[in-house]
């Protein structure tokens, strides 16, 4: 019996208990109806949430009178949303696909939280991760891709992951119920409606067995993946530090190029992109690369990572004093003490520049800013952050490092103007 396979199943992967609240992600095809009907008959307490994403016209607006009626009959609440998908989709970016995810998504969890549910079901099917599974082999990708769907994603459920397609038909027609037909599931306009329509029929005709075969095969994998994956972790610890990765012990792993995939890939970058930064880990410093969220450098026998964020211009403290026997200079680098008589133009405040050079305090020669830097071991990240206070085309401080010995406090020194950081 359907049902009773389901609740296994529940139980089986420990996907909720019995006294949970339930949201159910109801578009009105007959995965998402039998889902509903399934928990509903079976006795847990659910909810309802539609989405209207406006991408199929008339079709789009039928959809749901249907699921309000289904819901009214059985006395079930029911949440519904309009999305404008297209206009989120330029704005952001990205494919139709991906906008109307994002947004499926986020409401649901809005809508979780409102209703105070355990957790958002979703009517994924055995068809649906073999279909997963093919897309991420074509694209390309890990084996964590080839693992199919999981029955639990943080709050996501999936309790239909033990049923294909045929099996949810017969069951809603063995109890009378109707559902709507989403016209573009018979259309192969997007990837994944090719994979249904025409290359999974292909590979039935050499293999009957297919859907059954690959199931097996991402059953097997997701073993491998477990292992797989508690050895990642391992080298993980053993590469990463607090900049980022540490090349000399990426290269004592047995499979570096691996890990540095693993490590990154959450971050945005995507297979080529690895493959890229792997080959300049034996070539000079100053290679970067970026996603929208995150950049890599390559600095001698490191790989830097950071978020990409708005360099934060430092608040500047000025103030002038006589200069007095008694006067007493500031040690702390926050602070650097000027002759105010030298200092012939107005001040301004930048980032370093390539070139940049100035006098270091104590010594008479001129020394590159980036020599002093790295003679400082400081990283490129951190050299990029580093500001400079000029006197017209002359660098008189390294904000929050070294004074430029030029402007020094001297014996004939009347005036000192006094420059600090403070905290915003």
């Amino acid at each position: 019996m359907i049902q009773q396979r389901i609740i296994q199943y529940i139980e089986k992967e420990d996907l909720f208990s019995s006294d949970s609240n339930i949201l159910v992600a109801l578009s009105g095809g007959a995965d998402s109806v039998a889902l509903l009907c399934i928990l509903h008959a079976a006795g847990y307490h659910c909810e309802a949430a539609h989405c209207n994403f406006h991408l199929r016209g008339e079709e789009s607006n039928r959809d749901e009178p249907f699921v309000r009626q289904l819901c009214k009959k059985d006395e079930i609440r029911l949440h519904t949303v309009d999305f404008d998908t297209t206009r989120y989709a330029t704005e952001n970016h990205i494919s139709i696909e991906m906008a109307a995810r994002e947004l499926r998504y986020n409401w649901f969890e809005e809508v979780r939280n409102k209703c105070q549910a355990d957790v958002i079901a979703v009517a994924h099917h055995q068809d649906d991760s073999v279909e997963t599974l093919l897309l991420n082999l074509i694209r390309g990708t890990g084996i964590n891709g080839l693992r199919g769907i999981r029955p639990r994603n943080g709050h996501i459920v999936r309790p239909l992951l033990c049923l294909d397609r045929k099996e949810i038909v017969s069951y809603l027609e063995s109890i009378g119920q109707a559902y709507v037909t989403d016209s573009t599931n018979l259309q192969d306009e997007y990837t994944r409606n090719k994979i249904r329509l025409n290359l999974l029929p292909m590979m039935q005709e050499i293999n009957p067995s297919i859907k059954e075969s690959i199931l097996k095969t991402a059953e097997h994998l997701d073993d491998a993946a477990s292992i797989y994956n508690i050895g990642i972790e391992e080298a993980k610890l053993r590469v990463k530090t607090p900049e980022g990765i540490n090349i000399d012990a990426l290269m004592q792993e047995a499979a570096p190029e691996t890990v540095l995939f693993e490590i990154l890939h959450p971050l945005g970058f995507n297979t080529a992109q690895t493959r890229d930064i792997y080959r300049t880990l034996d070539g000079q410093s100053g290679k970067a690369f970026a996603t929208s969220g995150w950049r890599v450098i390559k600095d001698r026998d490191s790989l830097l990572i950071e978020p990409i964020q708005k360099v934060v211009k430092p608040l500047l403290e000025i103030k002038e004093y006589p200069y007095t026997p008694d006067f007493m200079i500031p040690r702390d680098r926050a602070t650097a003490c000027f002759d105010a008589d030298k200092l012939k133009h107005p001040l301004s405040l930048r980032l370093c520049r390539q070139g940049d050079r100035f006098v270091p305090f104590g010594m008479r020669g001129r020394k590159k800013v980036s020599d002093y830097l790295t003679d400082r071991k400081f990283s490129l990240l951190h050299k990029e952050r580093q500001w400079v206070l000029c006197c017209g085309d002359d660098i008189i401080w390294l904000v929050g490092e070294r004074a430029d010995n030029r402007f020094r406090i001297d014996e004939k020194t009347r005036k000192v103007l006094v420059i600090s950081t403070t905290d915003r």
